[in-house]
């Protein structure tokens, strides 16, 4: 291991985790105190959703680059996986109350007409589904009671769950842009990294 991912590694021991949770939440005040004094645009509520929506992906893509970024680098950021993983559903549960609060005003008639009528709807009400039982089970009275290879299997949710969430914010904006298409690119990426690697593995052991 290289002299400085040790010292960057070491420096990452004494960080604590908790803050994470705290300073993780002032960019969803901001936006939502910025939507409120009416700096979002025309439409800050649709603007507040949207920007709580790409949060949740950005830290999705967060969580998901820790483990390539160990393997590649050697540097270890495992301990604020779960911080990261929670993060990105809390985003989520934010994208999906002001949708459901603000934007739909919990109109039930017109949010079920939504989720079985409007494909980007769907996938993400998918996502937002598949994440619930990861996140119930991010912690570690979760770890100690299921089986290792159960617990591994919940979590293995979060694969498809950012697939949907990405084709979600394709689909969401309709047009094109470069913006959507990246993270698409993104999670793909990042999700086929695993079974690549795991080739790799076998092959590298099969030689041996």
């Amino acid at each position: 291991m290289h002299p400085w991912v040790q010292k960057v590694n070491g420096w990452m021991r004494k960080v604590p985790v908790w803050p994470g949770y705290v300073f993780g939440f002032v960019p969803a005040v901001w936006l939502f105190w910025q939507a409120m004094q009416g700096n979002l645009g025309a439409n800050p509520v649709k603007a507040l959703e949207h920007e709580y929506g790409k949060i949740a992906l950005q830290l999705l893509i967060a969580s998901l680059l820790v483990t390539p970024l160990l393997q590649l680098t050697r540097i270890n950021l495992i301990r604020f996986r779960r911080m990261i993983g929670l993060m990105a559903f809390y985003y989520v549960l934010l994208h999906f109350a002001v949708y459901l609060f603000l934007d739909l005003q919990l109109d039930w008639s017109q949010v079920a007409k939504d989720i079985t009528k409007r494909p980007y709807i769907i996938v993400g009400t998918l996502a937002l589904v598949m994440l619930i039982p990861v996140a119930l089970s991010s912690n570690d009275w979760s770890v100690r009671k299921l089986s290792g290879a159960r617990w591994r299997m919940v979590h293995k949710l979060v694969y498809p769950a950012s697939i949907l969430a990405a084709v979600h914010y394709v689909w969401l904006v309709k047009s094109w842009p470069l913006e959507p298409i990246l993270y698409l690119f993104g999670m793909i990426l990042l999700v086929g990294w695993r079974p690549y690697r795991k080739r790799q593995q076998a092959r590298a052991r099969a030689v041996a």
